[in-house]
């Protein structure tokens, strides 16, 4: 029989009356149930660190659209992760902050782990009566499509096929440290400016190193909090402890880990803390992924609190003219390729210059995720021509080197020499070049006398990123008598320039006087 008067359906919890817009998330995140584990079949019930994050993420700005664009949460893992990234992505698909034909994509480092996302959206979906009737879910593509609005949610993997054409309203990046490529995250990043309101998310575990993509949105964040620049669309937040606090002090760990007690056990944490106290090498990575903090897995030669302490600015005028010492590293076809100098007499200041070929940078750039091309670009780099590095273009700017400073020594190592000898020949450029062997006999003494300028503060190296990148890559060797060289076999990446500023610091300390390159062979007046 028909019903004049129909009762109106139940208004969802977000759709209240009064609510602000984070109000609105929380709501409709704490609507959705819980698929698996403690509480499951429960309503989500998000910690106060995750509501606080949200508060800060969904906020109007004075011309009533989205402030933030931009918003990182860096935690321990286990900390609700999966739950939160699946909730947000539902929110922006069919929820409060859903649009018509939007675009939602989670990305993650590879097919499975981008698929957890997806897998933790549809078991809520299929538990939600009301989702199940209005989303069109396809597995085998990780894809849900909502009827009525026309809005699309797609899994994507950094290893994956290249996506373009993207027209993005939002997106959560899950454990961007762990991405193999860098391409994909530009790639969603450039496709949020097609809408109105767009918003990206990074939620994720710290990475080892200072130039992984996750560090430099973890420093951006934490320059904003501290007022060195000012950026309203950007929003991040940092748990970790201390590099210099107590590991396995159980006071320190919910520092890192907010949910410790809720989303993460403690009998677990404890388990895994008393296993690194035992077993040195699991200290590692019970620092990255328990305590949040930039550790890498193989221990390596150089504190970057040392580093950084020899991080003074370097005026690369008043070194003109100046005594130095060079250490020259050449590399095969495509690697690094650095002439470093060290001024002994100006308080250790290092002035470093490093070749790439210039045709693959972007290539290299995926391989070794650092920002070649804009090293390049700010000239701390420099590209050769072609795609194999060109050593004629090397003599002609080590001819300009030399007549710039005052080259004392420049240590060399004689694999792969060859070619460059002979072009220095054929160019007429005279060099004090010096035979350096890159066995224990030299490199030991030159590793002991780099590191003990370093640890005097008598090595100024002017935070040079490239440098700076190749001393976190640094692994020693050792042999029986206790002599270090470094490793390009164990070491995390690319070390060629560091090697050569370890061959200038050894050089100077042997102090032989200066000597002159005759073109053929090596000879001392």
């Amino acid at each position: 029989m028909f019903n004049p008067h129909p009762v109106a359906p139940a208004a969802h919890p977000w759709e209240q009356a009064g609510l602000t817009r984070a109000e609105r998330v929380i709501a409709f995140i704490e609507s959705l149930p819980i698929t698996k584990g403690f509480g499951v079949g429960e309503a989500i019930q998000l910690g106060d660190f995750q509501r606080q994050w949200i508060a800060s993420i969904y906020v109007d700005g004075s011309d009533g659209t989205r402030a933030v664009r931009t918003g990182l949460l860096s935690v321990a893992r286990g900390n609700g992760k999966t739950v939160l990234c699946a909730g947000l992505t539902l929110c922006h698909l069919i929820g409060p902050e859903s649009e018509q034909r939007g675009e939602c994509y989670s990305a993650g480092a590879t097919k499975e782990q981008a698929s957890l996302i997806y897998a933790e959206m549809e078991a809520i979906i299929l538990q939600t009566p009301w989702m199940a009737a209005r989303l069109n879910l396809k597995a085998f593509h990780k894809t849900i499509e909502d009827k009525e609005t026309g809005s699309i949610y797609r899994a994507l993997a950094s290893d994956g096929k290249s996506v373009h054409g993207l027209a993005s309203s939002f997106v959560v990046c899950d454990e961007l440290a762990q991405w193999k490529r860098r391409e994909l995250f530009d790639v969603l990043r450039t496709s949020l400016g097609k809408r109105r309101e767009p918003l990206m998310l990074i939620i994720g575990t710290q990475s080892h190193s200072a130039e992984n993509v996750m560090s430099e949105l973890v420093d951006y964040s934490q320059r904003i909090e501290s007022g060195e620049i000012e950026d309203s669309s950007f929003h991040g937040v940092l748990y970790a402890v201390p590099d210099d606090a107590d590991a396995f002090d159980p006071a320190n760990w919910p520092l890192a880990n907010p949910a410790l007690g809720t989303f993460r056990g403690a009998r677990e944490m404890a388990e895994e803390a008393e296993r690194a106290r035992r077993m040195p090498t699991f200290e590692p990575s019970f620092r990255n992924l328990y305590l949040n903090q930039r550790v890498d897995a193989e221990p390596k030669a150089i504190n970057p609190a040392e580093w950084e302490a020899c991080g003074d600015e370097i005026d690369i005028e008043r070194l003109r003219g100046r005594p130095c010492y060079g250490g020259l590293d050449l590399s095969s076809t495509r690697d690094l390729s650095a002439l470093v100098l060290y001024f002994p007499d100006d308080n250790g200041a290092v002035l470093p210059f490093v070749w790439c070929p210039k045709e693959n940078l972007a290539e290299r750039e995926e391989t070794d995720r650092v920002p070649y091309r804009t090293w390049a670009k700010n000239e701390l780099i420099e590209a050769t021509p072609g795609r194999a590095i060109d050593k004629r273009f090397i003599a002609q700017r080590l001819a300009e080197i030399t007549s710039t400073f005052e080259l004392r020594g420049v240590a060399f190592d004689r694999w792969g020499f060859q070619d460059l000898e002979n072009i220095l020949n054929a160019e007429g450029v005279t060099l004090p070049l010096v035979a350096w062997g890159q066995g224990y006999q030299s490199m030991g003494p030159a590793v002991d006398a780099f590191e003990t300028a370093m640890l005097s503060q008598k090595l100024q190296h002017g935070m040079h990123p490239v440098l700076r990148w190749c001393a976190g890559n640094l692994v020693f060797e050792m042999d029986p008598a206790g002599a270090r060289k470094p490793s390009k076999n164990r070491s995390i990446d690319r070390i060629d320039p560091l090697v050569a500023l370890i061959m200038a610091v050894g050089l100077s300390s042997r102090d032989e006087g200066p000597k002159v390159y005759r073109g053929s062979g090596i000879s001392w007046v």
